[in-house]
């Protein structure tokens, strides 16, 4: 297998981390390919085999998840099929066609309840059903098949999909005043950011599988976050921090997830960026493509 130069498959492709790739790898990419959910439903094992025997790949990038936390506690079969089932099967067809395999996963694998850094090696103990499938999934790909690498992140936004920014920046231009939970904390992770890293892992010559954490540094709650979303796009709206029982969800939350990125830091020898440059990039770069 010529690794450096096989196709790279990116299921997801069109996802938020999936354009966020695109976006990185530009108009001079010639080996990976990106493939939507109709393209490659990850649930239609028929389907993969005919990719894999169609493009010949040497790497896989599973970026395709379901990913509606609170949803979840209601669609439990639908959760399992994308984050346990379907990592399970691309990565028997991994091991089938000899091809390394990257899987992108989750902060809330852990219960959250630990006032330390989490690191690869601490207990998951996930306290809804989107973390326990994210934890089946990683748990499958890891009894299945050697060849490789789980990245957990967490908080994820990107100038594409929905998420958290893109969702306070439209509350802020309609409201005055928003209440945002404070007693969370992580550390959100710039989309364009983990595209890179995974770019790494694709072309880094030393193949040192296994699990890893990544996310920018620093900690925040998502009062925090907020904060400085509404304070770099000079958004007066007033704050109010709330308590998470003050703001129920059908799911529950980890309290505390701020990722160790000891592992990855020495592995792939980077310099990771504090959340607030990254969030100050992101929002730069949504404006010049808007």
């Amino acid at each position: 297998m010529n690794r450096d130069k096989g196709n790279v498959l990116v299921f997801g492709g069109y996802g938020q981390l999936g354009q966020c790739l695109q976006a990185v790898v530009g108009s001079a990419n010639e080996r990976l390919v990106f493939l939507s959910s109709q393209q490659a439903n990850v649930a239609n094992e028929e389907q993969l085999v005919s990719l894999f025997n169609h493009y010949k790949p040497t790497i896989v990038v599973n970026c395709a998840a379901y990913t509606a936390v609170d949803q979840a506690e209601d669609e439990v079969e639908q959760a399992n099929v994308l984050n346990a089932d379907a990592p399970a099967t691309i990565a028997k067809l991994c091991k089938q066609f000899d091809v390394e395999f990257i899987h992108i996963s989750t902060d809330f694998v852990f219960e959250g309840n630990k006032t330390g850094l989490l690191s690869e090696t601490d207990d998951t103990k996930p306290v809804g059903v989107y973390g326990q499938s994210k934890l089946a999934g990683e748990q499958a790909i890891e009894q299945i098949w050697e060849k490789h690498f789980i990245i957990r992140t967490s908080w994820l936004y990107a100038p594409f999909g929905n998420n958290f920014v893109k969702t306070m920046i439209r509350l802020g231009k309609e409201r005055t005043q928003l209440n945002v939970v404070a007693d969370q904390v992580g550390t959100p992770t710039y989309g364009i950011d983990l595209a890179n890293v995974i770019l790494m892992f694709i072309s880094q010559p030393e193949r040192a599988y296994g699990r890893y954490h990544y996310s920018n540094e620093g900690a925040a709650s998502w009062y925090d976050f907020a904060h400085a979303i509404f304070e770099i796009n000079q958004l007066q709206v007033k704050l109010l921090p709330i308590s998470t029982s003050a703001f129920p969800t059908k799911a529950k939350r980890p309290a505390y997830s701020v990722l160790d990125k000891s592992k990855i830091k020495q592995q792939l020898a980077i310099e990771i960026p504090h959340w607030r440059d990254s969030l100050k990039r992101c929002l730069n770069f949504s404006q010049s493509i808007e």
